[in-house]
C-alpha cells in the first residue's frame, strides 16, 4: 500500500508540483491550503506524514505543528517544515515544536522526497518497501515481477497496472471509469469495455494451477481483489 502524504500549503503552483512529484516517485498525496483546515484533515485522513509549510493563512504552520503534537490520535505523524526562513534560531524552533525534518525554499522535489523517504523508512517501513503482496501474491516494483505461491507469471504492461491498482487497496471495488482513469490515463480515450478484455486477460495470467480466482466481479460496480469466502 502506499504511503499517503498531506501537504499542508497554501501555493497552489507548490503544491500541485510536490503532488505530482509524489505519485510519480509511488507515493499518494492531497492537498490543504487553509491553516486551520489542516488539523481536521489531518484527524480524518490520518496520513502517513505531513508536509507542512511554516507561513499559512489563518493560523501558522508552527502552530499546527504544536497542535498536531497536543493530539493524543495523531501526535506520532511525522512532520517536515517547509519554509523561506534559513535563520538557525527558526529551525530550531520548529524542530523543537516536534517536526521531524525541515526543508528551506527554494528546494528540489528530488531532495523532498529522499527526506520524505528517509523519514517514511523509520516510520512505516512497510511503505517504503519495494514489494507489494496480497495473499498468496507478490509485486516487485523494482523488478516488475509478479509471482504467485512463488510461481513467476507473465504480466502485459497494461494486466501488470491493474494488477497493482488492485493490489494497492485490496477489498475496494474499482469501477471501469476509476480504473481507465488509473491504468490508461485521464488525457487517453478508451472505451469502457476494454477494461472487462484486460481483466479477463489478467484473471487468465494469474489462474496457475491450484490456486483461487482473487478477482471479484461486483455487479453495476465494478473490480475487486478479494481473498474468497469460504463456507
Amino acid at each position: 500500500m502506499k504511503a499517503h502524504i498531506l501537504i499542508v500549503e497554501d501555493d497552489p503552483s507548490l503544491s500541485e508540483l510536490l503532488a505530482y512529484n509524489f505519485d510519480s516517485a509511488g507515493l499518494t498525496a492531497s492537498v490543504v491550503s487553509e491553516g486551520d483546515e489542516a488539523l481536521p484533515t489531518i484527524i480524518d485522513e490520518r496520513p502517513d506524514l505531513i508536509i507542512l509549510d511554516w507561513m499559512l493563512p489563518n493560523l501558522s504552520g508552527i502552530e499546527i505543528c504544536r497542535q498536531i503534537r497536543q493530539h493524543a490520535d495523531i501526535n506520532k505523524t511525522p512532520i517536515i517544515m517547509l519554509t523561506a526562513k534559513g535563520e538557525e534560531a527558526e529551525r530550531i524552533r520548529g524542530l523543537e515544536t516536534g517536526a521531524d525534518d525541515y526543508v528551506i525554499k527554494p528546494f528540489s522535489p528530488s531532495e523532498l522526497i529522499a527526506r520524505v523517504k528517509a523519514v517514511l523508512r523509520r516510520t512505516h517501513p512497510e511503505k517504503t518497501a519495494d514489494i507489494v503482496e496480497f495473499g498468496d501474491i507478490s509485486m516487485n516494483l523494482e523488478e516488475h515481477r509478479v509471482s504467485r505461491n512463488g510461481q513467476y507469471t507473465h504480466l502485459g504492461p497494461t494486466e501488470y497496472r491493474l494488477l497493482r491498482v488492485f493490489l494497492e487497496k485490496p477489498g475496494r471495488v474499482f469501477s471501469r471509469e476509476q480504473l481507465l482513469d488509473r491504468v490508461w490515463g485521464r488525457d487517453i480515450y478508451v472505451e469502457p469495455r476494454t477494461v472487462d478484455v484486460h481483466i479477463r486477460r489478467l484473471r487468465k495470467a494469474m489462474q496457475l494451477p491450484g490456486t483461487s480466482n482473487l478477482i471479484r466481479t461486483v455487479r453495476a460496480a465494478g473490480y475487486s481483489i478479494d481473498i474468497p469466502l469460504t463456507s
